[in-house]
């Protein structure tokens, strides 16, 4: 048991939230030390699209080559009827005024995180502690405190809590953390089948329409995710038996043969965020202040520009240059995006994708239609869901009566 002041920044997790904070604090010169529970950088990702304003905000840290060169780059997503095929193609071309990056890069987090340890392990006022889970968080007006579970304790001017949806950060401080539970489970099955060849047409983002059982099809550098819509009663034992896993694939697209299945996960949905993301010396960001369906890509990419924005609040209070006042207003505005654009959207995507009356899921088809004829609504369209009206204006424009997909 040691107790270390670090007269600094501390960053509870080393995920792609708590790692680019801490990337955006250390290249102000400002000395961190980051405390990750696992013994590595975890493996498991599944967010895995990451949306323009995430990728300017990477390019300005100097890490966006290295993970356009292990992503792929989407130049459009597709919205499909699981029986006729394509409804409509939108082109994200159409927000090269907007951004750098018009497009999506397809890509696993995991494959972000060691390009962002990587960078911080070459500066030397950066220190990364594995085996060192956060147990306890307590603070004060002018210090924070965390307790590991080896029995440290470390001692900070400032923690970031990036510390995932279970974060101890949040929890043993006192945040609350309201919201609600999805009726569904989300079953995502990875392989490396052709879907292109199985699939015509499809794209490397696609929503899937089906009153039945709806489905989102999208490709990773090294494979396919399907994700299905779970019932919430049947046990999980039951949902995960290969066969079973075989059935809904040859539901997808008989191949005459068993599918190719890497691996499976199987998990609950939430839409929850906390009551406020600073707490004296605490601040919060990404899933330990909020989390949300993944219908849409947003929760890894909410959380990057979560980091990114507060971090860089919290540094002009460090240099002088800004104040408490401001570095609140930055920390609410942020939760005001998580409260009405982020749980917005992809509470829509859910609620459309899983209509079950045929005129209703027929109405919005046209709609989709409509939108991908005519550029001044598809360009509005996708400034919401690419996440740049989030930073801009931090709510969602109305577009087909919402914000879509």
């Amino acid at each position: 048991m040691s107790t270390v002041r670090t007269d600094s920044v501390i960053v509870a997790g080393a995920g792609a939230v708590g790692l680019t904070a801490a990337l955006v604090v250390a290249r102000a010169g400002v000395q961190v030390t980051v405390l990750e529970a696992g013994e590595d950088l975890a493996n498991e990702s599944r967010a895995s699209t990451f949306h323009p304003p995430s990728l300017e905000m990477l390019d300005d840290l100097g890490v966006l080559d290295a993970l356009m060169e292990r992503g792929i780059v989407s130049t459009s997503f597709q919205y499909r009827d699981r029986q006729t095929g394509p409804i409509a193609d939108l082109d994200l071309g159409i927000l090269a005024g907007d951004t750098r990056f018009p497009f999506r890069v397809q890509c696993e987090q995991s494959k972000l995180t060691p390009i962002l340890l990587a960078e911080l392990q070459a500066l030397d006022n950066v220190t990364v502690h594995f085996g060192q889970r956060v147990v306890k968080a307590e603070t004060t007006e002018d210090r924070a405190t965390l307790t590991t579970e080896r029995g440290d304790v470390f001692i900070a001017d400032w923690v970031l809590g990036a510390d995932g949806s279970n974060s101890q950060v949040r929890q043993t401080a006192g945040f609350t953390f309201e919201g609600m539970t999805y009726p569904e489970r989300f079953l995502v099955a990875s392989t490396t089948e052709d879907l292109e060849s199985v699939l015509p047409g499809i794209a490397a983002v696609n929503y899937v329409f089906d009153p039945t059982e709806w489905l989102v099809v999208l490709r990773t550098p090294e494979h396919w995710r399907i994700l299905f819509p779970t019932d919430q009663d049947t046990p999980d034992e039951v949902e995960i038996d290969p066969a079973r896993i075989q059935a809904r694939l040859t539901g997808v697209a008989d191949l005459g043969r068993a599918w190719d299945v890497l691996h499976t996960t199987l998990y609950r949905v939430h839409q929850r965020v906390a009551d406020t993301f600073r707490k004296d010396r605490l601040i919060l960001m990404g899933d330990a202040a909020h989390i949300n369906n993944p219908l849409g890509g947003m929760g890894m990419n909410s959380g990057l520009h979560d980091a990114v924005v507060e971090a860089r609040a919290l540094l002009a209070v460090l240099d002088g240059t800004g104040s408490l006042d401001e570095l609140d207003v930055a920390c609410e505005g942020r939760r005001q995006v998580a409260l009405s654009y982020v749980k917005t959207i992809t509470h829509d995507n859910w609620e459309r994708l899983r209509q079950t009356d045929p005129e209703a899921q027929k109405a919005y088809h046209d709609e989709l239609r409509a939108l991908a004829a005519d550029p001044d609504r598809m360009r509005n369209h996708l400034l919401n869901t690419s996440m740049i009206n989030s930073l801009r204006l931090g709510k969602p424009v109305a577009v087909l009566g919402g914000a879509g997909a």
